[in-house]
């Protein structure tokens, strides 16, 4: 479907003028929608073709808008009910934080099925205009930029390909960088190109980033269930822009930690995610729970490890996973894509730059050099893939 029929359906939904929404991302394999389709179970199915009746499941809560299913490709779907408040507060506090103004242009090149598409969609509504819509392609993406000076949201591995081609990131209004960690050497690079760019942290429950530069977004809440002030621990975010409710397929069970309320009746989303709050308030996102590599008793935040691994002179994109080991139980596995194909780093030159700020046991012990990184439709690194060797 064109992405701007989906803006019209999404104003309209936001307005209680037309049913939920339930996107399904172009180039979904087959499979994966009728899989979809049994686990939401909606009432209709709009395609080019028209509107065709299904059989459906229970009806949304009253002031739900969109029903958006989870990144990830593989496991039971999970939808997540987000209500058109909870998508107006969102949107409105992501306007007012980086500032832009009624009318201004907003650039989508992420899909319009995903949240952080949809976001795009809903900011650009939110400032009285329409998204315009286009593929990611750096000659395009540029050209649109020059001409419209839109705001704009990318993942990191597309401002990368930006600043590779030489691009002046000057001609956006503000670049929203979420999806994945951003290192410091990235960030550094795309300012001195000119970019405005604030880098988001949060997930489809939250209506995506409600943490802009580590601050909350005004409404917002953050906090880390550490040990102690500082110390790391699980991130719980609140706020208006918490979703409703999940949609689970017929006899999946809800996890009955990942909403939390507390004394005061305040409702939490407890992420998957690791982080720090400093004495400023500021967040900072350590990696994911899931994610931690236990190798020989050691646990390594993967995040960390790459955040070094791409600073390495020699790196253009990297993604640290852990991989089994008979004798260690995890190793340590850095992928990465040259700076320069014809001059990869070597094993025991990454091991030695990163023992330079961490413990030795968690530089790599694999090296893999790849001319790309398998990325998800939604332009994350694909992990599943990644933790598994090529052949």
């Amino acid at each position: 479907m064109d992405p701007g029929r989906l803006g019209d359906l999404v104003a309209r939904a936001l307005g209680g003028d037309g049913p939920a929404l339930l996107p399904i991302p172009d180039g979904t394999p087959d499979a994966r929608v009728s899989e979809l389709l049994s686990a939401m179970r909606p009432s209709s199915l709009l395609t080019p073709d028209g509107v065709t009746g299904l059989d459906g499941g229970p009806p949304v809560h009253a002031d739900t808008a969109l029903v958006v299913t989870t990144s990830g490709s593989t496991g039971p779907p999970k939808g997540v009910e987000l209500s058109a408040a909870a998508l107006r507060a969102s949107s409105r506090a992501s306007v007012e934080r980086v500032g832009a103004s009624h009318g201004d242009a907003w650039l989508c090149v992420l899909p319009a099925g995903h949240v952080s598409g949809l976001q795009v969609i809903l900011r650009a509504l939110a400032t009285g205009s329409e998204a315009v819509h286009a593929p990611f392609d750096v000659d395009t993406v540029t050209d649109l930029a020059s001409r419209l000076r839109p705001h704009v949201s990318l993942v990191p591995t597309q401002l990368r390909r930006l600043l590779a081609a030489g691009t002046d990131l000057s001609v956006f209004g503000a670049i929203l960088l979420g999806g994945a960690a951003a290192e410091p050497a990235l960030l550094a690079a795309a300012r001195d190109a000119g970019g405005r760019v604030v880098t988001t942290y949060g997930m489809t429950e939250t209506c995506g980033g409600c943490v802009y530069d580590g601050l909350a977004l005004d409404g917002a809440r953050v906090r880390v269930d550490g040990d102690g002030p500082g110390a790391p621990g699980r991130i719980l975010l609140s706020g208006p822009m918490l979703l409703t409710a999940y949609r689970l397929a017929p006899g999946v069970e809800p996890d009955p930690g990942a909403l939390v309320t507390d004394a005061d009746g305040r409702r939490w989303l407890r992420t998957n995610d690791l982080g720090r709050v400093d004495g400023s308030g500021r967040l900072s996102v350590l990696g994911r729970a899931d994610e931690v590599v236990n190798t020989g008793g050691h646990k390594v935040v993967p995040g960390q490890v790459n955040d070094l691994v791409l600073a390495h002179p020699a790196v253009a994109e990297s993604v640290v996973v852990g991989r089994p080991d008979p004798e260690w139980g995890q190793r340590v596995c850095a992928v990465v894509v040259p700076a320069d194909p014809a001059d990869p780093p070597t094993l025991e030159e990454l091991r030695a730059w990163v023992r330079e700020r961490l413990p030795a046991y968690a530089a790599p012990r694999e090296l893999e050099v790849r001319g790309a990184l398998p990325l998800l439709a939604s332009g994350k690194p694909d992990l599943v893939a990644l933790r598994s060797p090529t052949a």
